[in-house]
């Protein structure tokens, strides 16, 4: 299930939103021209399926979305735990790549989830808000926002990206520590089975 968490940029100590409901989770993101919306999911796609057949699966959602934006540009990206050599190091370094907080200054940042889950945080507004999206959850981060992205200790998810350009993912970094001062990931997902809300 999606999560919504909102705090003051100053700190999480206050939680000025939490929320778990698609429509109030797209209207707190609107005014900050992030796009959230959810997709019906394909049954019969597995999360390890090649990128041909993710795509292959959500063709129909993919040519709206395309026609809309006009992305040139939409690819598969995925990560699931594994027992291979040198697993463990390569997912430390692909969450490592996206934890500090940075901006795309040609390119908005547009992610289907198919399958797992990660958080996006969104600094904008003198706000953070983190969402929680899993398989279904379509996430659209306007180029130019502050922000920064956890997959998790132990990263399983499968996404589709969609790129205005075709030198795909480009970050320019704030140097700014904030992304170590919110919780991370795994505290997010422990908190809420805590909750019951898992």
């Amino acid at each position: 299930m999606t999560l919504l968490t909102t705090w003051s940029e100053s700190g999480p100590g206050t939680v000025l939103r939490r929320t778990s409901e698609p429509a109030e989770i797209a209207a707190a993101l609107a005014p900050a021209g992030v796009r959230y919306e959810q997709w019906p999911l394909r049954a019969g796609v597995a999360p390890d399926a090649e990128p041909t057949a993710v795509l292959a699966a959500y063709r129909p959602e993919i040519d709206r979305l395309t026609a809309e934006e006009g992305f040139v540009t939409v690819d598969v990206a995925s990560l699931h735990p594994s027992e291979a050599p040198g697993w463990a190091e390569t997912a430390r370094a692909a969450r490592q790549k996206f934890l500090a907080e940075h901006t795309h200054e040609d390119d908005d940042e547009v992610r289907f989830f198919v399958a797992g889950a990660g958080v996006f945080y969104l600094h904008t507004g003198g706000e953070v808000h983190a969402v929680l999206c899993e398989e279904g959850d379509l996430l659209g981060v306007p180029r130019g926002t502050t922000h920064w992205f956890d997959m998790g200790t132990r990263p399983s998810f499968t996404a589709i990206r969609f790129f205005h350009e075709e030198d795909g993912w480009v970050g320019t970094f704030t140097g700014d520590d904030i992304a170590l001062r919110f919780p991370d990931f795994d505290t997010l997902v422990a908190g809420r089975a805590e909750r019951g809300t898992a």
